[in-house]
């Protein structure tokens, strides 16, 4: 097997045209030299006597990212349009004529990468923040095609990065750093390319802190001063124990980058001086069963610290990288980090989906079987970014979620028939129900975790079994946009409550159009509001039916559409709510084959509504119906006129709700076990406790709990002030206060 050629190996100024064809040769023998040659040589021509900020030739630019590509071993026509992928914006050639030069495949991957390239992923200020967000968009679906352009574009940064210093503006150095360290370096991570993202990320740290690259790096000098001994006399040792035991293997030492340090620093809180991996030492074997016997042997040589033991063999990361990583105590009880995989592991974790290319059947492309073997689909990684953008209701939200999916540090799941799911660390059951398929991530209403029922709010382990429990028709869930972490859950439920809002909404305004036409002794149907429609400028009855209900069109505006010159009666103003529903068949519900809360109904938080509560609600523009208690203060500032009848569907009655209580408690040890026990024993869930007062004798504490309905909720208080340990206890509407 060909060791893979260092990408930072660069020469003085680029390659000559012999030598990036010798470089293409050693691991591609049937290279079309012919084309390659003209490759290399129409892009001198065509750049001409453009010259760069370092005061190269511009061509320069092109022929180091193909020696990138070279070093990568992709094939040669990866490796001519890099030579290429900046002729159609930067000279005069034109599509048609990279077509006629050079074919269709190259001219696509060059038009590809040339539209990537003026994409607009970093913005000078906040005002242009949606066009970004809109060119990312334009970004996945360009790389998403063919996974070649992205490494291309990925190669063509890197080299970009690595002669920034010449740039002129610090302010544009910076930019393009962010935009590299946010952007670019994620994504090469995601596609398994780990030295092109390790470098990105360095040059990026470099300009975007300056102060903080030269302090570890003079920590990492002194460092390696102190080590030096000891790091030597490990190697040993390790060459050693393979040579007795007749293990043929390459040990090699790998140092933690700059910015990989600075991230762990932040992350975990820690010294300089707690960072364990600093330097790991590689063992690179032959076979996979030879991994774990050199771990076996290694365990057996020195003491290890099994919290740190990771196997990524058998589970490997979702970008096909696999291998052993142990932590052993070596020489004075130093921490050492080894990582044991074979040359082919060793391979895929350097250039991810570009290990994937190999020679086979005298040509030289991408290998299905090989990539199957370890990793898949190149594009696998890439995908889920496309299905966030097809569940996203605008490019903003998109990108945040994007964002977030590719800096997420990863957790292995399986399902029950074992397939691997991976997810971000902190992902719940609903995380894990969308990554399965967006139609069980709508239809999730519980979760078994290793055969045992656990809540939807419960964060994934390592190697969970997570089975998800089904529900009929798809429903959106107050909250639960709060507990999930991955992108493509946040945006397939803003799209399911979006959808399920707009249903809603259409029909709280149907039944207002309804009504308001039945108040006026009209029979109301879509036929009879045409006129109406055309006058108020709506498209269709259920774009104006959803403008009603949502507040945005008035029933006023309405009739007065529909019955130019009617003269407004009083009546007619107070059916606009307070009429609304006059028949039980038509009664707005709350909940279940109603309208739903959350959506188009949303409880207040100064009373918290619970069910057999009598229940009134206020429609405010562009948000729904607002519900309250018929006795909340706030009420008592608005006109009763506007009021909306509301009332609780039956099977509201088997849903639990959360209630507050107020309670007096003296202040003794045993009260707080005792009052909760109470709580418990009355079947209450209690979900937070707050104490707003306390003396020397008394506290006053607030109970959320969950309830099924008001008269559960007054059997708990009931409960509650039998206590020989509780003053008084009652109901609690508004906001909790400061602790005094």
């Amino acid at each position: 097997m060909n060791k893979p050629v260092d990408i930072k190996a660069e020469k003085a100024n680029y390659l000559r045209q012999y030598e990036l064809v010798d470089l293409v040769r050693e691991y591609d023998p049937s290279v079309d030299e012919t084309l390659l040659n003209k490759a290399y040589v129409y892009a001198t021509k065509a750049h001409g006597a453009q010259m760069r900020h370092s005061g190269d030739p511009y061509y320069a630019h092109p022929i180091q990212v193909a020696g990138i590509l070279a070093s990568l071993h992709m094939d040669v026509q990866s490796i001519c349009t890099g030579l290429l992928h900046d002729v159609l914006e930067d000279t005069d050639a034109t599509y048609d004529d990279i077509v006629d030069l050079f074919g269709e495949e190259i001219a696509q991957l060059v038009d590809g990468v040339t539209k990537l390239g003026q994409v607009e992923l970093s913005v000078p200020n906040a005002s242009r923040a949606r066009r970004q967000a809109e060119n990312f968009q334009k970004f996945v679906l360009a790389m998403s095609r063919d996974v070649r352009v992205l490494i291309v574009k990925l190669c063509d940064r890197l080299h970009n990065m690595r002669t920034l210093e010449y740039h002129p503006k610090q302010e544009s150095r910076e930019r393009i750093s962010r935009e590299t360290l946010d952007i670019y370096a994620p994504l090469a991570r995601r596609i398994g390319v780990d030295r092109i993202c390790s470098e990105l990320e360095d040059l990026s740290f470099r300009y975007l802190n300056p102060s903080a690259f030269e302090s570890i790096n003079k920590r990492m000098d002194a460092w390696r001063a102190d080590q030096k001994t000891a790091i030597s006399q490990m190697s040993v040792a390790l060459r050693d124990i393979m040579d007795k035991q007749g293990i043929e293997a390459r040990i090699y030492g790998r140092e933690k980058r700059a910015y990989a340090i600075w991230r762990k620093l932040q992350r975990q809180g820690i010294a300089f001086e707690d960072v364990a991996d600093i330097y790991a030492f590689r063992i690179l074997v032959d076979d996979t069963a030879t991994c774990y016997r050199v771990l076996g042997i290694l365990h057996t040589h020195f003491r290890s610290v099994t919290a740190r033991f990771r196997d990524f063999i058998s589970v490997p990361k979702p970008n096909g990288y696999q291998s052993l990583h142990t932590t052993i105590l070596g020489p004075e009880n130093r921490r050492l980090e080894i990582q044991i995989r074979t040359e082919r592991m060793e391979d895929v974790a350097e250039r991810g989906v570009a290990a994937h290319w190999a020679y086979k059947n005298e040509s030289y492309a991408y290998d299905p079987e090989r990539a199957k073997e370890s990793g898949g689909d190149p594009l696998r990684r890439i995908r889920p970014l496309v299905e966030m953008m097809e569940q996203s209701g605008d490019a903003d939200e998109f990108l945040e979620h994007a964002k977030l999916e590719m800096f997420a540090d990863q957790v292995f799941t399986f399902t029950p028939k074992g397939d691997l799911i991976s997810l971000p660390r902190g992902a719940t059951p609903i995380d894990f129900a969308y990554a399965v398929h967006t139609k069980v991530g709508d239809t999730c209403i519980g979760a078994l975790i290793n055969n045992r029922e656990k809540p939807l709010r419960t964060r994934l382990q390592n190697g969970d079994v997570v089975k998800i429990v089904r529900g009929g028709e798809p429903e959106p869930q107050q909250g639960w946009e709060s507990m999930v972490v991955t992108g493509k859950a946040r945006s397939a439920l803003r799209r399911l409550t979006r959808d399920t809002e707009s249903q809603e909404f259409q029909r709280v305004g149907a039944m207002l159009a309804d009504h308001a036409f039945a108040r006026e002794g009209k029979d109301f149907s879509e036929s009879s509001i045409g006129d109406a429609l055309k006058r108020l400028g709506y498209k269709s009855p259920t774009e104006l039916y959803e403008a009603l209900g949502r507040g945005d069109l008035s029933i006023k505006q309405f009739m007065q559409a529909a019955f130019p010159g009617r003269e407004s009666t009083k009546a007619l103003e107070e059916m606009a709510s307070r009429e609304f529903i006059t028949d039980s068949t038509a009664k707005l519900y709350v909940k279940g084959d109603g309208l739903t809360a959350g959506v188009s109904l949303h409880l207040s938080d100064c009373c918290s509504p619970i069910p057999g509560d009598r229940i009134v609600g206020f429609q405010k523009p562009g948000k729904g119906v607002v519900i309250h208690t018929i006795d909340c203060d706030v009420l008592a500032a608005e006109d009763s006129g506007e009021w909306l009848d509301i009332g609780w569907r039956r099977a509201a009655q088997h849903a639990s709700s959360t209630a507050r209580i107020t309670a007096t408690v003296e202040h003794v040890p045993g009260a707080l076990a005792d009052v909760t026990k109470i709580i418990g024993e009355a079947a209450g869930n209690l979900i937070n406790i707050n104490t707003v007062r306390r003396s020397e004798t008394f506290f006053d504490m607030i109970f959320d709990i969950e309830v099924l309905d008001n008269r559960h909720l007054m059997q708990i208080i009931a409960a509650l002030r039998t206590s020989a340990y509780v003053v008084a206890a009652q109901r609690t509407m508004g906001e909790t206060v400061a602790v005094e």
